[in-house]
């Protein structure tokens, strides 16, 4: 048994198509030359089950998962979107280059400019998509779905809460080298965390906090450089962030203090 396609129903007042030799002049005159004939493509019912397309979502490649498969994390959305990423700087600079070679325009709100001063220059000079600002001095950034941003707050362990927030098109990524009196706050409000290497108590506290099983607080203190671990809702997945050359060449190889 197989299945076929059939002739495409046509729309109301549309004259029936012809067939035989007159019909085949009309369509001539009317429709130019016709095109090669080709025969028809079927499938056994069996074989329907066969046929997909693999969709993902569109977004930044951010490593890959225990299955070695591309991990993309969706940034550029029409409602506000906040990331906390308790980890390394290393980790949140490769996500702001791969976020500007999406499109995104990228703002750094930072107390450290020499540590980002690097990437400026090579992205050209702030023209091309990643802008540093002094803490507290980030202007509007006039975010829309042609010029998406990502605002990257790397203000150390007690940032102060940012004139610019999040909003349609315009996600933050707060970064926290670890937790800290204001980090309960900034979960509750996250709606993605991503949690790299950190000492057995910091896992005990973030566990109650994101309600992790015990395996996960248990695995936190050993992640490898590199390694993060993404928690959203009630989803939970690691992710290894390879770096590209140009990336190394750039920021160095993965690590977790800086």
């Amino acid at each position: 048994m197989t299945a076929t396609t059939t002739r495409a129903a046509t729309a109301p007042g549309e004259p029936e198509p012809t067939t035989g030799r007159r019909g085949d002049r009309s369509l001539r005159s009317g429709f130019g030359l016709l095109g090669p004939r080709h025969g028809r493509h079927s499938v056994t019912v069996e074989q329907l089950a066969s046929l997909a397309l693999p969709i993902g979502d569109d977004g930044v490649v951010i490593g890959v998962d225990a299955e070695g498969r591309p991990a993309v994390l969706g940034l550029n959305r029409p409602t506000p979107y906040d990331v906390v990423l308790i980890g390394g700087l290393w980790t949140a600079q490769v996500l702001a280059l791969r976020a500007a070679a999406t499109g995104a325009r990228v703002a750094v709100e930072t107390g450290r400019p020499q540590a980002w001063v690097q990437m400026v220059h090579a992205m050209g000079g702030g023209q091309n998509g990643l802008a540093v600002y002094e803490v507290g001095r980030v202007p509007p950034q006039g975010a829309s779905a042609g010029t998406p941003v990502l605002v990257v707050r790397d203000c150390g362990m007690r940032p102060p809460r940012g004139r610019v927030a999040s909003g349609p098109w315009q996600a933050v990524l707060t970064l926290l080298p670890y937790l800290s009196p204001v980090a309960p706050r900034l979960l509750r409000q996250a709606r993605l965390v991503g949690v790299q290497r950190i000492s057995p108590d910091e896992a005990t506290e973030l566990g109650r906090a994101l309600t992790l099983p015990g395996t996960d607080v248990e695995a936190l203190p050993t992640l490898s450089d590199g390694l993060t671990l993404w928690c959203a809702d009630r989803d939970r997945q690691y992710v290894m962030t390879q770096p590209t050359d140009a990336e190394i060449g750039l920021l160095g190889t993965p690590r977790r203090m800086d």
